[in-house]
């Protein structure tokens, strides 16, 4: 099973990756959660301290790695466009509650058009995961799809766009739906998060395709307490935990 979960920043989709990523290894699946946002804090929805986050380097910032697979140095400025990053998840990644936590981090320089050591890394990274033959791999990705290739998006089960009940979410859904037809994907999800009563509701389903909708979280202070102290959702919220469970399920009896 291989997810890539995007959408605008505070929609909630850190949530959904974590508790998708543990209910996975719940049931004893190799898991891999690549945290490819920019504002990475996917290690403290897994369940991480704020000490142990910020202890991660990014692969993106470990200069000496991206030096050694590409090539690339102040010296050389030809570089490979396809390392060897195979070994990479296994070795760089953070074991927490089951989950192999992979900080992928972000290019600052040179625009989203950056043909540059560290994005072809990124690139090369994600590529390598999702051919992880029997291991679920969880993307907590940023609003585009710049990291995926072609050949990579080909291969991805569930493109997954969470949003919240408003006009400028509904646009994020109808611009990754765009992007992704645009790199060879005619599917792509939705879940509903903060979801507050059924007038919600009905405004999702009257905008949203029903063939797209996986399902509904709804607003949750359970949730919302455990962002605000650093905690996983995924053991303060059993209502939340409960709604995943059953997106999940859909998911699964989609494959």
């Amino acid at each position: 099973m291989k997810l890539a979960i995007t959408g605008k920043g505070g929609v909630g989709k850190t949530t959904l990756s974590s508790t998708l990523a543990r209910l996975y290894a719940d049931e004893g699946r190799t898991v891999l959660a690549a945290d490819v946002d920019p504002d990475a804090n996917l290690g403290l929805a897994l369940g991480l301290t704020e000490e142990e986050v910020n202890s991660i380097i990014p692969i993106s910032k470990m200069r000496t790695l991206v030096e050694e697979r590409t090539g690339a140095n102040d010296a050389n400025k030809f570089f490979k466009l396809n390392p060897q990053v195979s070994d990479i998840p296994d070795k760089y990644s953070k074991d927490v509650n089951g989950v192999k936590l992979l900080v992928m981090g972000t290019v600052e320089t040179g625009g989203s058009g950056c043909v540059c050591p560290e994005h072809v890394m990124l690139k090369s990274i994600l590529s390598a995961l999702v051919f992880r033959r029997d291991d679920v791999v969880v993307m907590d990705m940023e609003a585009g799809l710049e990291h995926l290739a072609r050949g990579t998006a080909s291969l991805v089960d569930f493109f997954i766009v969470v949003v919240e009940p408003g006009a400028r979410s509904v646009q994020t859904y109808e611009n990754v739906k765009r992007l992704a037809k645009d790199i060879g994907v005619s599917k792509v999800y939705v879940v509903a998060n903060k979801v507050r009563d059924e007038s919600d509701e009905e405004f999702i389903k009257s905008r949203i395709p029903a063939e797209d909708l996986l399902g509904f979280i709804h607003y949750n202070a359970e949730v919302i307490d455990a962002d605000r102290k650093g905690l996983s959702p995924y053991d303060c919220s059993p209502k939340a935990l409960e709604e995943i469970k059953l997106i999940k399920a859909k998911m699964d009896s989609l494959v």
